[in-house]
């Protein structure tokens, strides 16, 4: 069976999807390195300033997409583990064909029909992990389209208010961009993540926080 580490391939394959969505949103865990700034949660920046704030402070340190985050890690987990439960259990199958053809435990007859419905297992195991690894970037994509939504729709309202002339999202660690520096004063990460913190708090209690989907039954 010389497609045999074809198997293999594919659980490393939605091994990859499945590792990526853990590190999408980048390192929940991390500590904000963002220097400390006196009175940093009253926002000085006048009307009609352009002020920036920070996507991936927002990203990690928003308790939203913490938990958004960690249900979609814990059901592309699940989903992982049966792909591999699936693969290993072709791998062993094709194994011990492959054994007993090398054998002569098995007559060519047999051998014949006992390979062609190898392959057809195969074919419906690619085909499952095909499915399987579109259902992770569909679930990545709905997290993303959450947070995302939830960030502009406070934003929005948080800019009737304040007035300001552009708001402008800043990302990375070693050279942020756009924007590489500025004045702190108009940096608004604090106020931002204490408001969106504060309207999920609210739209827990209200049962209207967004939430992810309910891992299905894996068929079979």
């Amino acid at each position: 069976m010389k497609n045999t580490p074809l198997v293999l391939s594919i659980i490393a394959l939605v091994a990859v999807a499945a590792l990526g969505i853990i590190s999408l949103t980048g390192n929940a865990d991390k500590k904000s390195k963002s220097a400390a700034v006196p009175g940093s949660e009253e926002v000085t920046a006048q009307k009609g300033a352009v002020v920036y704030f920070s996507l991936d402070r927002i990203l990690s340190e928003y308790d939203m997409a913490n938990e958004l985050r960690s249900a979609v890690e814990s059901k592309v987990q699940g989903i992982q583990q049966e792909v591999n439960r699936r693969g290993n259990k072709l791998q062993s199958d094709m194994n011990s064909f492959q054994e007993k053809i090398n054998k002569g435990l098995i007559t060519r007859s047999t051998a014949e029909v006992q390979g062609q419905k190898l392959q057809q297992q195969q074919a419906d195991f690619q085909n499952y992990a095909a499915r399987k690894d579109q259902e992770i970037a569909e679930e990545q994509q709905v997290m993303l389209n959450q947070i995302g939504d939830a960030i502009k729709k406070f934003l929005d309202k948080y800019n009737e208010t304040m007035q300001y002339a552009m708001i402008i999202a800043t990302q990375g660690d070693v050279l942020p961009s756009p924007v590489v520096c500025g004045d702190p004063s108009l940096d608004i990460t604090d106020a931002v993540l204490a408001g969106l913190n504060d309207e999920y708090v609210k739209a827990k209690a209200a049962g209207t926080a967004p939430k992810a989907e309910t891992a299905a039954t894996p068929a079979k």
